[in-house]
Order: C-alpha cells, then sequence, then structure tokens
C-alpha cells in the first residue's frame, strides 16, 4: 500500500505538498514519479544482517544498532539532497528536542544515506550539524550516520518499501518523504509521512514500538486512549477506550466524594456527641 508521494529534491516540499508550480527550475516530470513512494512493510523484518559504513569510516552491521534493547528511528535519505532531505532530518531533530527522550539513552537513530556515492566523511559532517543543533549529552552514541554499497542500500530499501529512482536530467534522486519506527526486534512498527512529526505521536510511537520498556504511567494511558493509524502515520482517539476511562474516573471521584461526606458526618456526630 503506498501512502506517500515521490518528491523531488529541487521541489520546495511544502509547495510540491500543496500542489503547486515553482516554476520552471523546479518542475518534476510527473512521469518520472512512477514507482516512487513508500509502502508501508508493517511488521516485516529489516535486514539487520546488511554492512554499512559510519561516520568514522568503520564497517558495521545494520543490526548493531538494535542490540541495546532499544527501538530505533530509521530515515533513508542522501546528504548530497539539495533540499528534501535536510527537510526531513531538520523536521525529526525539532521533534527530538521537545521529547523527553534522548537519542541513545531510550531510543536510537539510524540515518542511511540511499546515495552510493556518499562518503563517510559527508557522513560525519551532516552528524555533527544535527547534533550541535540537537544538544542532548551522549546523543553522539546515539544518533548513526552510515553510508554503503548499491548493493545493501537497495536491499535495505526494497525492505522497507522505500521506491525512489535516479533522474539523471536533474541530476538527484526523486523519493519520498518520512521516517520509521523498527521495534529492538528489528520489525517495522511505524511510519510517519512529510517533513514535520508530531512530537507526541513520535513519543507514544517509541514507547509502543519498545514494548513498554521505555516510558511512563502516562504514555501507557495515552497509547489505551490513542492508537496508531497506519493509514494516517498518525495517532488517532478510540473513542470507547476514552469514554471507559472518563467513566472509571467519574466512579472513582463520586466515591471520594462519598467517602469524604461520610467521614465529615461521622466526624460531625462525634463531634455533637462529645458536647453533650
Amino acid at each position: 500500500m503506498v501512502l506517500a508521494t515521490g518528491l523531488a529534491c529541487a521541489q520546495p516540499p511544502s509547495a510540491f505538498l500543496r500542489g503547486e508550480n515553482t516554476g520552471p527550475a523546479s518542475q518534476v516530470d510527473p512521469a518520472s514519479l512512477k514507482d516512487v513512494g513508500i509502502d508501508q512493510h508493517l511488521d516485516e523484518q529489516v535486514p539487520l544482517d546488511l554492512q554499512f559504513k559510519d561516520e568514522n569510516g568503520s564497517t558495521v552491521r545494520l543490526g548493531d544498532y538494535f542490540k541495546k534493547g532499544r527501538p530505533v528511528i530509521l530515515t533513508l535519505v542522501y546528504y548530497q539532497c539539495p533540499m528534501l532531505c535536510s527537510e526531513v532530518l531538520t523536521g525529526l531533530n525539532s521533534s527530538m528536542q521537545v521529547m523527553k527522550f534522548t537519542a541513545g539513552s531510550e531510543y536510537e537513530v539510524v540515518t542511511v544515506s540511499i546515495d552510493p556515492r556518499d562518503t563517510p566523511e559527508m557522513a560525519k559532517e551532516k552528524k555533527a550539524s544535527y547534533l550541535q543543533e540537537y544538544n542532548r549529552p551522549g546523543a553522539e552514541q546515539g544518533w548513526h550516520f552510515l553510508t554503503g554499497e548499491p548493493e545493501n542500500i537497495t536491499k535495505l530499501a526494497k525492505a522497507v518499501g522505500w521506491k525512489y529512482r535516479w533522474d539523471p536530467k536533474m541530476n538527484q534522486f526523486i523519493h519520498g518523504a518520512g521516517i520509521m519506527i523498527v521495534t529492538p526486534q528489528g520489525k517495522l512498527a511505524q511510519y510517519y509521512y512529510g517533513i514535520e512529526y508530531s512530537p507526541k505521536d513520535l513519543r507514544l510511537g517509541l514507547v509502543e514500538a519498545s514494548q513498554d520498556r521505555i516510558g511512563t504511567i502516562v504514555d501507557k494511558v495515552e497509547l489505551y486512549c490513542f492508537h496508531y493509524d497506519p493509514h494516517t502515520g498518525k495517532y488517532g482517539a478510540v473513542i470507547s477506550n476514552v469514554l471507559r476511562i472518563a467513566g472509571a474516573a467519574t466512579i472513582l471521584l463520586l466515591g471520594g466524594f462519598i467517602v469524604l461526606m461520610v467521614r465529615r458526618d461521622g466526624h460531625a456526630g462525634h463531634h455533637e456527641t462529645g458536647q453533650a
């Protein structure tokens, strides 16, 4: 099921999403968008044995970032992208800054380049830039920027439903905009589309993907009242559960009020007896 339209990096994302034409320099041939987008592969396994290079040039396995029992935010971008990829990472960074959870503590972030021409040096530069903006202690151990060979990039993209193509006329990749949440076991749990991500949805997604290993009792109650909708890539209220919570709260309040009144009347009766 394709739920995200392909976007050309030369096209201003907000304008493209609204269907606006921004002029000849940024026009995208509709034919070039064929077979570009994001297919949801929910609950399917990410190939954790794939090898990449990290920002320091060391060979790593994708599975190396799933050994700590934390959910993973996975992003597919490329470091020479003229616009859209930066918007995706900036949007993610903004949401991460709002959340109390910290990358490297409650969750991991893995950013993989879809461009085999990208180098570890480029990855390192990107990482330094976003970590400076994120500004959380220890985050350098929790946000990873990877590059790889064409074969492994293709396998990863296919596994997660990320369909993109190279446009020789524009000299850039045409691809979708979004991020994914993956469970600690490497199962695809949720997809979020566009370039802005609700911090609340992102937090609840991480809590749910972690199988309750992170988060508070408040998060658990919210997950009871709000369920992830794969069609919209957002959390929506489950009215029946909200009504159950409201009903239980009303009963508790009434029960507390009755107990308080009984104790108050008993205390008043005891006081009057003592005076008599």
